[in-house]
């Protein structure tokens, strides 16, 4: 259940990109697909019985690899500033363009 409301969240933010015409909207269905893929490195990362190595008494055990946990804080880093530098974008084809509709601004900007 969990995987298809994980899924659902993929592909909710895939189709806001390709369907939506508002720039902002796409910027946002962007951060939902990437929160959505984010959510499902963390789910198949997860295994139970992995115990963390710097809390657990247990000698002999199977440890939890660190590594992906790492690589999850980075991308959430990467797609932050990928989200603002994005959206400082859009802020500066506002200033020159009355709406935020792909559409119309390719329309005003084709020579």
């Amino acid at each position: 259940m969990l995987e298809a409301c994980v899924l659902a969240t993929i592909l909710c933010g895939f189709f806001g990109i390709i369907l939506k015409k508002n720039l902002v909207m796409k910027i946002v269905s962007m951060d939902v697909m990437s929160t959505g893929v984010i959510a499902f490195y963390v789910f198949i990362a997860s295994r139970e019985g992995l115990f963390t190595p710097i809390i657990s008494e247990v000698k002999k055990a199977a440890y939890a690899d660190p590594v992906p946990q790492a690589v999850i804080l980075t991308a959430i880093v990467i797609g932050f500033s990928i989200q603002a530098l994005m959206l400082v974008g859009v802020m500066k084809l506002a200033r020159d363009n009355p709406t935020l509709e792909s559409s119309e601004i390719e329309k005003n900007n084709t020579p």
